[in-house]
């Protein structure tokens, strides 16, 4: 999953993107409001997290920017502003939630959770077929078999899964699972989706990831049993 983080102490900033990118999000980082908002209107983001007090536009006016054209991602607030009327006018921008700095690391990837499971609608287990992910302990199992994944292969692999059924495109994929652009070199995706393959088949589950020629891969919901 895609995150946009937009901090100009790059302390906090660094932090927060290793820190994310260990639990196996793809982190973009933005140092002003300015250049966050662009990033935040030309790509596609599950989560988006933005500082209140930052360069060149407020983290307020970003936040009612992107509502205003129409988006729905969840927006988390990171600020050291801590009033009960900052708390309200902070949601009544258009925020999510809103975390007060200093803040436990392990707080505000509950948080992110929550927005993330209410906007898809799904709790921290993933299912299909006979796949279980559990989005929180970071386990795969194939039936009960457990499979043991890389963080980047089950970044690739829970991707899949949240858009099962839909086609995924190889920019999609380099762009939510490894924060790169579709000019980068797209030949890695099939690489990990090779190492996937051959991990699932070793635990009994043959035939999950699909390829489609001239876009990319798919999870089905059913699918015709292996010839």
């Amino acid at each position: 999953m895609r995150l946009l983080v937009i901090e100009d102490e790059a302390g906090i900033a660094r932090f927060l993107k290793e820190g994310l990118e260990e639990e196996c999000f793809a982190v973009d980082v933005a140092v002003d409001g300015r250049s966050g908002l662009d990033l935040a209107m030309t790509n596609e983001y599950d989560l988006i997290m933005v500082d209140w007090m930052i360069p060149a536009l407020s983290g307020i006016e970003v936040c009612r920017q992107i509502r205003k054209s129409g988006s729905n991602v969840p927006i988390l607030f990171l600020t050291a502003r801590d009033t009960v009327e900052d708390v309200i006018f902070g949601l009544d921008s258009g925020a999510n939630d809103y975390i007060k700095k200093p803040f436990e690391f392990e707080e505000l990837l509950a948080r992110i959770r929550v927005q993330l499971r209410t906007r898809n609608q799904e709790d921290e287990r993933l299912s299909v077929g006979t796949i279980t992910i559990n989005t929180v302990s970071h386990q795969v199992f194939c039936g009960s078999v457990e499979v043991p994944l890389t963080p980047k292969e089950f970044a690739l692999l829970e991707y899949l899964v949240r858009n099962k059924d839909r086609a995924c495109s190889r920019s999609k994929i380099i762009e939510h699972v490894w924060d790169m652009h579709f000019y980068s070199d797209t030949a890695v995706i099939d690489v990990y989706i090779n190492f996937l393959r051959k991990k699932l088949e070793q635990a009994g589950c043959t035939n999950l990831i699909q390829t489609i020629r001239g876009v990319g891969y798919i999870i089905r919901e059913s699918r015709s049993a292996p010839e």
